[in-house]
């Protein structure tokens, strides 16, 4: 897959003074994990703590739409409360995340299966890894407002990342 033309440095030399709602950069905190280091796209989200079972249902579902100029992966942000006790993806997530098109996965908390991760065709950013799976006590919300480090996120919002960082849109800039 071609990634996507863009630089989240141009992104914020355009955009930094739009007001706080139309577009944000995220705080440098998230590692790479997955083989992908450059993606974008339309987010969905979930809000869950170290409960991985709205993870598992948005992951399995699928993880693109159609746009008026093509298919457009979509990026699943999690906001897991930054935990760092419990992985909220691991290797056979990840893969659902490949098999049903997704372009990104970015998780305020942990991911486990690090080298599995690492070679699927997809972005994941994540805070740390944790080899600690999650209880599945089917609890969270989807498609809320969430709260990444600090950041809101809405649902339909536009994710950018690349080797720079990650920057958030209320509309596509792309």
């Amino acid at each position: 897959m071609t990634p996507p033309f863009f630089a989240t440095c141009d992104l914020c030399d355009a955009h930094k003074n739009d007001s706080p709602h139309d577009f944000q950069v995220l705080p440098p905190v998230f590692r790479d994990f997955g083989a992908v280091r450059k993606f974008c796209g339309p987010v969905v989200t979930v809000k869950c703590f170290e409960d991985n079972s709205l993870v598992k249902a948005a992951l399995d579902a699928e993880g693109f739409e159609q746009t008026p100029t093509g298919r457009v992966g979509r990026v699943l942000v999690v906001d897991g409360g930054g935990s760092l006790r419990r992985a909220l993806l691991g290797g056979n997530l990840g893969a659902a995340a490949v098999k049903n098109g997704w372009a990104g996965v970015l998780i305020d908390g942990c991911v486990r299966d690090v080298a599995e991760l690492a070679l699927l065709d997809v972005g994941i950013r994540a805070l740390a890894s944790m080899p600690l799976p999650t209880e599945k006590r089917t609890q969270g919300q989807m498609n809320v407002a969430a709260q990444i480090q600090g950041v809101w996120v809405h649902p339909g919002d536009w994710l950018y990342a690349d080797d720079d960082g990650m920057v958030l849109s209320a509309r596509r800039l792309i």
